[in-house]
Order: C-alpha cells, then sequence, then structure tokens
C-alpha cells in the first residue's frame, strides 16, 4: 500500500486515538498514515428514519476526493452506521477498492451498559480496521476464527479473534499488487 488516509468523522477526541490508529496501521500494513480532514458534508449519510448513518453513502463521499485519489482511505466514525440489508454495521469497505469505513459507536463497552474501557475500544477499533482494510485488498471473510477477517456480526466475535491475519490472508494481502 503507497499510503492509507485516515479521515476522522464526528469524532470529539480524534487525535488521541487516531494518532495510535495510525502507528498500529503503519506497522501492519508497512506503509505511510495521514490523518486528513474530510472534504465532504458527512451529514449527507444521515437517514432521519433510522436516526443512523448509511456507510454505503459514506464509502462513497469518502471516494469523491478531487484533491488525493492515490493510496487507501480510511473514514473512521464516531457515529452509528448502518448498510441498508443490515440493522448496524461495524464497518464497510469496498472489495477490492479503495475506501473503506469503521464506526466506533458499537465498539464501545458503555453503549452496552458496561464501563467504558478505552483499551478495549481500541482494540476493537483496530481489529475493525484491519478487517475493513482486508476487503480493500480484495479478502473475503475467513473461515479461520482467529483471523482479523473472519467475519463479526457481534461485538464478542471481535474480542474473541486475533488483530493479525492468518497465514493464508496476510499470503494474500502481500500479493495484491496496488
Amino acid at each position: 500500500m503507497s499510503e492509507l488516509n485516515l479521515v476522522p468523522i464526528y469524532l470529539a477526541d480524534r487525535h488521541h486515538i487516531l494518532d495510535r490508529l495510525g502507528v498500529a496501521l503503519e506497522r501492519t500494513f508497512q506503509t505511510t498514515v495521514r490523518i486528513r480532514k474530510p472534504w465532504f458534508d458527512p451529514e449527507v449519510s444521515f437517514d432521519r428514519s433510522r436516526g443512523q448513518y448509511n456507510s454505503t453513502v459514506l464509502l462513497k463521499l469518502l471516494l469523491d476526493d478531487t484533491a488525493d485519489s492515490s493510496g487507501k482511505v480510511l473514514g473512521v466514525v464516531g457515529v452509528d452506521l448502518f448498510a441498508p440489508v443490515f440493522t448496524y454495521v461495524f464497518g464497510e469497505a469496498q472489495l477490492d477498492g479503495r475506501a473503506s469505513v469503521v464506526s466506533l459507536h458499537r465498539l464501545r463497552p458503555d453503549v452496552y451498559g458496561l464501563t467504558a474501557d478505552d483499551h478495549l475500544l481500541f482494540t476493537r477499533l483496530l481489529k475493525e480496521s484491519v478487517h475493513e482494510l482486508g476487503h480493500c485488498f480484495g479478502l473475503l471473510h475467513c473461515a479461520e476464527p482467529a483471523c482479523v477477517m473472519h467475519a463479526s456480526t457481534y461485538v464478542e466475535e471481535i474480542d474473541v479473534k486475533s488483530e493479525w491475519f492468518c497465514r493464508y490472508c496476510q499470503t494474500a494481502v502481500r500479493s495484491t499488487p496496488e
């Protein structure tokens, strides 16, 4: 990957968590990460009837970057996301494409009535970010339960998987052309 652009959307304390995420993603993907301000109005993706933001619309907005169309882009949002066929999603990505988006909202333990835990939140965010970027490299969901590419419908499934690709997925990522 030539470069990864992190785009904070509706994040109150964006620098702390994005800086940590950027360092971790640089290590995982052996690339340069930069944080960029959004170049679009994210409210376009809000669905009033659901009270959530449409992740598919956000992907399109992230791709509509006339200033820079190089590298991958990961939107990190602090609001609840949905995709038209799902009640909610942790994230979404373009398969074998440039753009991906992840939401912190349902990764927060306090959303489920538990005590806030910044370490657990960051771990979940990292796993979901690597997972969605894996889709950008053309990876599908993996049958290996510990692989970061294993599908996660519930937050507990994120907790039991690793933040790393299994050896098969790692080989596929390394062999994917830019």
